[in-house]
This record gives structure tokens, sequence and C-alpha cells, in this order.
């Protein structure tokens, strides 16, 4: 099983309201990430929720994800991967899933893409790379997990990365969300409807 953690904890100033609920195509990006990863091999899914955790809870019904409420969301988004990593299941929990709520518009197509290389390539760390540029989401085995616990929360997931470039799966996309940082009204201008 792979638990995919959506990381929406943090204030959203450059957005100017929280990024969890802007809609893009009759979706918000929760909504966007939250579809992208409906796949078979997922099996948990964890919401990360810190600034604005009581106004996007409200906009979400029970039961279609869990949430985390990260209190300590100022010192970064590893602290958000932290905190959901706290809550899962002790055991059977193959691979980590990460996905930051500003690169909503990935497909299901690529997340399937992304698990199919983690189970058969049995490396530690798989990413999406548009052009010449990697991207999100990321998917690291659970091997990594207590690496991802004892990083530095200021270089945070990508101490991981870096200390295993060996063990890295890069999978070719043409979907340039994968590198598409949605975290101001400009960027979302830009795409248009």
């Amino acid at each position: 099983m792979i638990a995919a953690i959506i990381l929406a904890a943090g204030e959203s100033r450059r957005m100017g309201r929280p990024k969890a609920l802007v809609s893009y195509r009759g979706l918000t990006f929760i909504e966007h990430l939250l579809q992208a990863t409906q796949h078979p091999r997922i099996g948990e899914r964890r919401v990360v929720l810190g600034a604005h955790a009581d106004e996007i809870r409200a906009q979400f019904p029970a039961g279609r994800f869990s949430v985390v409420v990260n209190d300590e969301w100022e010192k970064g988004p590893l602290s958000s991967i932290q905190a959901a990593l706290r809550t899962l299941p002790p055991s059977g929990i193959d691979g980590i899933m990460i996905c930051p709520v500003d690169h909503p518009l990935v497909s299901e197509k690529l997340v399937a893409a992304l698990i199919d290389a983690f189970d058969s390539t049995g490396r530690g760390i798989v990413v999406p790379k548009f052009q010449s540029r990697r991207g999100h989401p990321v998917l690291f085995r659970s091997t990594l997990v207590p690496e991802l616990m004892s990083a530095p929360l200021d270089v945070g997931a990508r101490a991981v990365v870096r200390a295993h470039r060996g063990e890295i799966v890069e999978v070719p996309t043409e979907e340039e969300a994968v590198v598409l940082n949605l975290n101001d009204p400009a960027a979302l201008a830009r795409l248009g409807e």
C-alpha cells in the first residue's frame, strides 16, 4: 500500500487565500490532488493543514481523506510531512507519495506511472521529470521514513533525495504540471481556463 500526503498547511501569503481552496476548472486544488491519487495502490490519504485548517476543513466532507493538523506549519513543508508520517499505520505501507498543494494539476495517469516505476524498479525514490526538470509528486520507499523524520527542517525532504542520488528513478512526462508551482494569482492567470 502507498500513502499519499497532500501538503496544504502553509499560509498561502502570495496567493492571498488558502491555496487548497483555489478553484481551477471547477475543482479546488485539494480536489484535483484527491482525484489524481485515486489509485488502487493508494490506501491511505492524508491532507496536512495548518494556517487555515478550520476554513479548509469546513469545505470538505469527512471520510474522503484523513486530516492532519500541523501546529508547527511555520517550520516548513518537512514538518508537515513528519506530522502526517506520525499518523500512518506502523506496518503495511510500502511507499509515501508527497503531493504539494501548489502542484495540483498532475493527472491520475502520471500518478499511475510513478507507482508503476516504484513497483517495477524497487528503487528508493521516484520523481517525475518534465524536459530537464524534476517535479512533484515524489514517491519515497517506506525504508526512507526514518530519514524523512530526522532530516533538517531547513533543508527538508531534499536532504533525503540528495543522500540517495543513486536510488532515484526519473519518470519522463509531458505533463508540465509536475513543475508548475501555482503559488500566486499571476501563476494561475498564466494558465488561463
